[in-house]
């Protein structure tokens, strides 16, 4: 897969100045929220769509906000007219998850069938309600099925393109 194809994951936006030497405020969606800085070269896309990529950034957590400097920019009108851009790295650029761990995005596309094999559809996206996260499942209506394992979620299998769920069809 060549780059402009490859997968990307969207991993945190600019959502502000912070101070007056060109400080960027960022929203990170890591965890931590500081390990967005060890995923690079990042892919800057503005509210526009224009893309371009980054290497370099670095940055620190101050407990209330994540903090960043973007190589080049240094100042305060600048970081305003990035606010909205969304960071995204390639698929490649992060680590293998753990066992019985996912990246969400390798999950979307999967499909879904029960332990006695009734088909559900394809899982959409997932979302976290806070207590545990949750899988969107669209087939002939839409279920929302908790990713909690092994209570639900019995096996992912990504050769078999197959997610297999203890869950009533009827729900």
């Amino acid at each position: 897969m060549n780059k402009d194809t490859e997968r990307r994951i969207l991993l945190g936006r600019v959502a502000g100045v912070f101070g007056v030497r060109g400080e960027i405020k960022l929203e990170s969606w890591t965890e931590p929220r500081s390990a967005i800085f060890k995923y690079q070269p990042w892919i800057l896309r503005t509210p526009a769509g224009q893309e371009s990529e980054l290497s370099g950034a670095r940055g620190r957590d101050t407990g209330k906000h994540l903090i960043a400097v973007f190589p080049g920019v240094t100042d305060r009108d600048v970081v305003e007219s990035m606010r909205g851009t969304e960071i995204y790295v390639a698929r490649s650029a992060l680590p293998p998850p753990s066992a019985d761990e996912y990246y969400w995005v390798d999950l979307e596309g999967l499909q879904v069938q029960t332990v006695e094999g009734v088909a559900l559809g394809t899982l959409s996206h997932l979302f976290s309600t806070g207590s545990n996260d949750v899988m969107a499942v669209i087939g002939d209506r839409e279920r929302l099925i908790p990713f909690v394992q092994p209570d639900f979620v019995k096996s992912v299998d990504f050769d078999a393109n197959l997610v297999v769920v203890d869950w009533d069809p009827e729900f």
